[in-house]
């Protein structure tokens, strides 16, 4: 089979490609600092299977991604709000922004999302390798104008005293300048004294422009502003007035969700306004498109697909239900891309609204999200629940995080009421008034599952209010808990059956051995299936 030579100036660039059943399309596009060349198979053609290779070219050097870090000195600064202001008034230009946040979070990723009009995705280096995050934006920001990456915290927060897994520590590894969101609340010249400090607080770190937050009135302002630009040396490019309207209400585990929130669009155009009207977008544009080229990321261009082969070789395509709905809306869009890949066929469920399973299911995945504000509806559709519980008493493999570990057990107890869950695991909820598990996690995988490999090392991260009780004491455990607290602080990712169910959410760059486990359970089981009709119809 001949090789087809690639110049050293052209990277591989893979995505969705042409997902027909038969063909995978792939591209060579340019990539100025990948002096590499690259072998690629023509045309594999195996029981059916073929793998369609393009070397079409892009004219522009897509490293140079327009981008900037929005970061600011602690949290509740602003820059949420500021950020998505900032998305919805570049995308109502015309423009097309990509979002990222920094960190793990599910909520403000799902408005990013809603605001710019494009998938935010998230960028954390506790479970992501640096070449992951730089390839994340890499492949992101295509045809995109600019990209902005909403930090979490203080800008140097991190996880330790050298700022690991900070906003900061981001901005380094992707060579981002970060434009600085200050709240002015009774300040002026201290201002200046402030920003300086975080200036040279890391000199790899590039805060190349600032926006004052809460601005009393006109001479608040320009006190602020001329101090700044004076001892910093660098611009304000924005001062917001004061706007108690300028908020996302919240509650125990951050902000209400998108989908809970009847008027989304009039209150992110809202933001929109006020940004438009008080910051100047032009040299915000400006500042982004002065970020350097991206470092490289060629460690990760080449995807590993042997598995995918294997099973588009079987012939098998396993189906895989995903519950997402307003209960249960916590999912990396990278999982679900994951288990795409793999050659998943997916099928959304709302637990809300459907009154039973779709038919040939191999396999169910039920995210996190907030099953305790809809306990209520959850409850009321029986139908569904118990067609969950049967489907997992047959051997059915689903996949449970937080939420999901939840709604499978007997109830979930508010202060007030009692809701019945799924009831497949034996189990109850209950609801705290505090965190019970918050924070990144390790975890060592035990031999008493089949999701993982054994004594494999799973990085995550939980946030729940909940606490699990009245555990039955013969459950088997699939995680040595080594860092976080998962079920009872020692174990978490109850095993029953094919029923994997964890506190521990995982995302799939930094844990893709789940996704393939997923499909490789998924698979035996459709295979199962199809043996137990043989049996029956011989």
């Amino acid at each position: 089979m001949p090789d087809v030579p690639v110049s050293a100036d052209s990277y591989l660039h893979y995505g969705d490609g042409f997902q027909g059943g038969q063909f995978y399309l792939y591209s060579i596009q340019p990539h100025s600092e990948i002096g590499l060349a690259y072998s690629l198979l023509n045309k594999i053609s195996k029981k059916g299977v073929g793998i369609m290779l393009s070397l079409s070219l892009n004219e522009q050097n897509i490293k140079n991604v327009p981008r900037l870090v929005i970061g600011a000195p602690q949290g509740r600064s602003g820059k949420t709000t500021f950020t998505l202001g900032l998305l919805r008034a570049f995308a109502r230009q015309g423009m097309a922004v990509q979002p990222f946040k920094k960190g793990p979070d599910y909520i403000d990723a799902s408005w990013h999302t809603a605001a710019a009009g494009y998938t935010c995705r998230n960028l954390d280096s506790f479970f992501m390798k640096r070449n992951q995050i730089c390839k994340s934006i890499f492949d992101q920001s295509v045809e995109k104008n600019i990209t902005i990456i909403e930090g979490a915290m203080g800008l140097y927060d991190g996880l330790d005293l050298q700022g690991s897994s900070s906003t900061a520590e981001i901005a380094k590894v992707t060579r981002t300048p970060v434009l600085f969101v200050v709240d002015a609340t009774r300040m002026t010249r201290s201002i200046a004294a402030m920003v300086m400090g975080y200036q040279h607080f890391d000199p790899d770190v590039q805060i190349v422009g600032v926006v004052l937050n809460k601005v009393a009135r006109v001479r608040h302002e320009k006190m602020a502003r001329e101090a700044i630009e004076e001892f910093c040396n660098i611009p304000v490019v924005g001062a917001i007035p004061k706007d108690v309207n300028l908020c996302i209400p919240d509650r125990h585990l951050g902000l209400v969700t998108k989908g809970e929130f009847d008027e989304t669009d009039k209150l992110l155009d809202y933001f929109a306004d006020v940004i438009s009207e008080h910051v100047d977008l032009d040299k915000i544009l400006t500042l982004a498109r002065s970020a350097p080229e991206l470092p490289s990321c060629s460690e990760s261009i080449v995807p590993n697909l042997t598995v995918e082969y294997s099973l588009k070789n079987r012939g098998l395509k396993p189906k895989i239900g995903i519950i997402q709905d307003a209960a249960f809306s916590f999912y990396y869009p990278e999982n679900i891309e994951a288990l795409k890949g793999l050659g998943a066929e997916v099928v959304p469920i709302s637990a809300l609204s459907d009154n039973q399973l779709p038919g040939d299911l191999d396999g169910l995945y039920i995210g996190g999200g907030f099953p305790e504000v809809f306990a209520a509806k959850l409850e009321e559709n029986e139908t569904l629940r118990g067609d969950i519980r049967i489907a997992g008493e047959n051997g059915l493999p689903i996949y449970a995080e937080c939420g999901g570990l939840m709604y499978l057990g007997r109830s979930i107890r508010t202060s007030s009421q009692n809701f019945e869950m799924v009831g497949l695991l034996p189990f109850d909820t209950q609801m705290e008034g505090k965190p019970q598990g918050h924070g990144y996690t390790i975890m060592e995988t035990n031999p008493d599952q089949s999701w993982f490999e054994e004594k494999a090392e799973i990085k995550g991260h939980e946030f729940h209010n909940s606490k699990v009780i009245n555990l039955a004491p013969h459950v088997k455990f699939g995680l040595i808990v080594k860092r976080g607290h998962g079920i009872d602080g020692q174990h978490d990712g109850i095993c029953y059956k094919n029923v994997f169910a964890a506190y521990n959410h995982i995302h799939a760059l930094g844990c893709p051995e789940w996704a393939e486990g997923m499909i490789n359970i998924a698979v035996n089981y459709h295979m199962s299936k199809w043996t137990q009709a043989d049996k029956l119809l011989s």
